[in-house]
């Protein structure tokens, strides 16, 4: 494990679902552990245009989208594109490393055992997500995958989780979000959704 990065960790996880309809689950760092991958594959791809991406800096804004990361790093906004897609690549090439939540996966099983419906919605790209969810077995627990290339804006704008309720045919009221960054916070409750923050109960190998 590299150095200042914390054992994976979790308890046992508890949310009354009885008023809802619809279970929304964020991916990175919610559904599975994928911090520690998705930084590696950023440094490494940002390194390759000569741009430092420090692990530090990069924790404190876990949550914010790719291209406002990468712009924040001073990547010009012509290389982004390519930038992005080489991370993608190299979080596809080691998609089988993630880890699961188990406590939050059981969430989304019981969510389907009292006949809600279940989606992610993740301002992740889609190939990525819908790689990961393949390669951990949770596809086939989630009626929907929304991911940034679904919606004009990313989080903390509500985008995300509003076409998600919409996919799924369920009013935004009725609809609680299982989040783990302030952004996506701040996103599901500007829908008019329940957040949940999921750091309550878990705690990723890539805690600062």
């Amino acid at each position: 494990m590299a150095a200042g990065w914390r054992a994976f960790r979790e308890v046992a996880l508890e949310v009354d679902l009885t008023a809802y309809r619809a279970l929304i689950m964020d991916w990175d760092g919610t559904l599975v552990d994928s911090q520690p991958l998705n930084y590696t594959a950023m440094a490494a791809a940002s390194l390759c245009h000569g741009h430092v991406l420090d692990r530090r800096w990069y924790q404190v804004r876990l949550g914010t989208s790719g291209e406002e990361l990468l712009a924040e790093l001073g990547v010009p906004e012509a290389l982004v594109p390519e930038v992005l897609a080489e991370c993608g690549r190299r979080i596809i090439r080691e998609v089988g490393t993630l880890r699961t939540y188990p406590v939050v996966v059981d969430l989304v099983r019981q969510a389907r055992d009292k006949g809600l419906r279940c989606a992610v919605a993740s301002g992740g790209g889609g190939a990525v997500v819908r790689a990961g969810l393949d390669a951990t077995g949770l596809a086939p627990l989630f009626d929907a995958v929304v991911t940034r290339e679904a919606v004009e804006r990313g989080k903390p704008a509500p985008d995300l989780f509003l076409e998600a309720a919409r996919v799924l045919g369920v009013a935004p009221e009725r609809c609680v979000v299982v989040e783990d960054a302030e952004e996506g916070l701040a996103a599901a409750r500007a829908a008019g959704m329940a957040a949940v923050d999921v750091r309550r109960w878990v705690t990723s190998a890539f805690t600062p």
